[in-house]
């Protein structure tokens, strides 16, 4: 039974290795929660094989799909069935699977979350009732809102504040600062708290961001990861960490305007557009740095 049910699920693909799914990434663009280097390390940190999947035309591979049985790979459903929920987090990252434009796939794997730029190639997509947030470029935000978060960012730095790259921090350092700060602002532990600085550190050339301090004490702190695809630029905000106790000087949005102001900086240098990805438009205050757009799943 369980054989026909794959075989099913795989009518039209074949299997192949890491190294030819990593090909068709580099070469059709994808997400950071289909990167082949993400989706390998993270695979591995949780002990789970990868089975990937390319769908070829007269010879040629035109899309790809890493699989953990019959869902996406780094499915947090799966975690959950093998007794390691939450052992690492993405958030409700976009997902981005890499296939060519005049590719038209029918992906069976259940996955969540599926970018707009995967319809008309993908033709098992059902739309979700909510979308995605994903950040505005600068110049669609009014001049008294850009106003506002210079005054507050210039505020914060009157009083002793500064931004810090994340990359100066060790990935321990990263992981005890947003342990603390997460827990602050939400009131419970962070998820995957134990194996926190590990993840960091396979994740770290992806890693991207600063850290506020407030007279050299972190009090806030935001989980970014950042892909580069051929034609646009993904980052995936996962979550972040406020101190309450810094509230007066709005940190938490002070953070939020300078880590999107540097990424579409980053992106336009590169000459692609950004996809900077606040996960589900789901909470109110996603709706002052975001447009929503729609989201899709098998």
């Amino acid at each position: 039974m369980l054989r026909a049910l794959r075989a099913w699920r795989e009518r039209g693909w074949t299997v192949i290795d890491s190294k030819a799914y990593a090909q068709a990434w580099e070469r059709f663009g994808g997400s950071v929660a289909t990167h082949p280097q993400v989706i390998e390390r993270l695979a591995g940190l949780a002990a789970i094989p990868v089975r990937y999947l390319g769908w070829e035309r007269d010879g040629e591979l035109l899309a790809a799909v890493p699989c953990w049985g019959q869902h996406l790979a780094l499915s947090k459903d799966v975690l959950k069935r093998v007794g390691k929920r939450g052992l690492f987090d993405l958030g409700n990252a976009e997902v981005i699977l890499p296939v060519a434009d005049d590719a038209q796939v029918e992906v069976r794997q259940r996955m969540r979350y599926v970018s707009e730029l995967n319809v008309g190639k993908v033709r098992s997509l059902k739309p979700l009732p909510q979308g995605l947030a994903m950040a505005r470029a600068p110049e669609d935000y009014s001049k008294k809102f850009r106003y506002n978060q210079r005054r507050e960012q210039r505020l914060l730095e009157e009083a002793g504040g500064r931004l810090s790259p994340m990359a100066q921090l060790s990935a321990t350092e990263q992981a005890a600062i947003y342990a603390d700060l997460f827990q602050r602002r939400w009131g419970f532990e962070v998820p995957g708290k134990a194996r926190l600085a590990e993840v960091f550190e396979l994740l770290r050339e992806f890693m991207t961001g600063s850290v506020v301090l407030l007279d050299d004490a972190p009090v806030a702190i935001q989980i970014l990861y950042r892909v580069e695809a051929p034609k646009w630029v993904s980052l995936e905000y996962i979550n972040g960490g406020v101190d309450p106790q810094s509230r007066d000087f709005s940190p938490g949005s002070v953070l939020s305007f300078v880590n999107t102001q540097e990424a579409w900086e980053h992106a336009r240098a590169l000459g692609k557009p950004l996809r900077y990805s606040f996960g589900r438009a789901d909470r109110e205050y996603k709706g002052r740095w975001c447009h929503t757009v729609p989201a899709y799943q098998v």
